[in-house]
């Protein structure tokens, strides 16, 4: 019984010498299968090209450029306007269409960065905030987020300098008015040019001097809330100078060729 019991164990033991069945896969580098695209900002800043981006090649129904459009990309804007004194504000900028090997991007959105924020909150002092949605003229609609302190007056004894309510409300009321009027005359590129200079912070300190006079107002962010239908045309104003370069059409519609051929082999 002993014997045909290590028989056994042997016969058992066989798959230990063949390896296991399929052998082991190699391990493929992923980014073999990539490539770099150029991210291109619009004409509202300095820096044209800021950057790259990886994505998949293309491969049977999955296309590259797919893959790439709709990416939101933060910025600071320090580095999109190569001046350090804007480092506070960082620029959300989206991909909206895919030329060549240049990703164009548009406008997403703007916010402040925390440590700004949090180095204008002080003690004795009111914080008064604000929001406002605006429709600009090219119908992109945009939620404005306000901020701004009540100042210390001139020659001022008392320790603090607190709001009353109702002249909290009555800036409040203040600042959604300059905030809808400034946004609702001018498109999506002529507000971007605004809010770099901070045109509307001033605006505001202006139009509420007479309520109680404001100190670091600024807009703390800015959400693109809804965006009209993708309009290449537009696009490419807002990209002026952009040229594509020769045979970048092409890429895409072999991309896209090899994709509906994949899919008819597929269906055959």
């Amino acid at each position: 019984a002993g014997g045909r019991g290590g028989a056994m164990a042997v016969g058992k033991n066989k798959r230990v010498t063949k390896g296991k069945k399929g052998g082991k896969k190699k391990a493929v580098d992923p980014f073999l299968k990539k490539d770099w695209y150029d991210l291109k900002a619009p004409t509202m800043f300095a820096t044209r090209t800021f950057g790259k981006t990886l994505v998949t090649r293309t491969q049977g129904t999955k296309i590259a450029s797919d893959g790439l459009k709709g990416r939101v990309l933060d910025m600071s804007l320090a580095d999109l306007n190569q001046d350090e004194d804007q480092a506070f504000r960082k620029i959300l900028l989206k991909v909206e269409d895919v030329q060549g090997k240049n990703c164009l991007t548009q406008f997403q959105g703007m916010s402040l960065t925390t440590d700004k924020l949090k180095s204008m909150m002080r003690k004795w002092q009111t914080t008064i905030e604000a929001f406002a949605d605006v429709k600009t003229t090219d119908n992109y609609v945009l939620r404005l987020f306000c901020i701004g302190f009540t100042k210390r007056r001139m020659n001022q004894i008392a320790k603090c300098s607190y709001a009353k309510s109702s002249q909290i409300r009555a800036i409040r009321k203040k600042m959604v008015e300059v905030m809808q009027r400034e946004a609702s005359t001018c498109d999506l590129k002529e507000f971007v040019n605004k809010i770099i200079p901070e045109v509307i912070g001033k605006e505001i300190t202006k139009a509420t001097q007479g309520i109680y006079p404001l100190q670091n107002v600024f807009l703390r962010k800015v959400k693109v809330v809804k965006a009209p239908k993708f309009d290449l045309m537009r696009l490419m104003e807002v990209h002026g100078d952009y040229t594509e370069e020769t045979g970048s059409k092409l890429d895409r519609a072999a991309d896209e060729e090899m994709a509906e051929a994949v899919e008819g082999a597929e269906e055959a």
